[in-house]
């Protein structure tokens, strides 16, 4: 099941059927991403740009995100 997380600015989008398990999200913001907490992802824990620029390096394209109206 498709999740998504906001922060205002941006949302981010999680599709766990995609997902490798690469671990670059938990490397790179481990803030942000802990799969021991629920929800697993802590939007808040980092700036927009940082999670963009995380985003964008995901190998399997489960995360995603889209700039809010």
């Amino acid at each position: 099941m498709e999740k998504e997380y906001s922060n205002g600015e941006i949302t981010i989008k999680w599709q766990p059927k995609k997902c490798q398990h690469a671990g670059v999200c938990v490397k790179m913001l481990p803030k942000v991403y802990n799969p021991q907490n629920k929800p697993w992802i802590a939007i808040e824990n980092a700036s927009t740009e940082n999670l963009t620029n995380q985003v964008k390096k995901c190998p399997s394209g489960a995360l995603t995100y889209f700039v809010n109206p």
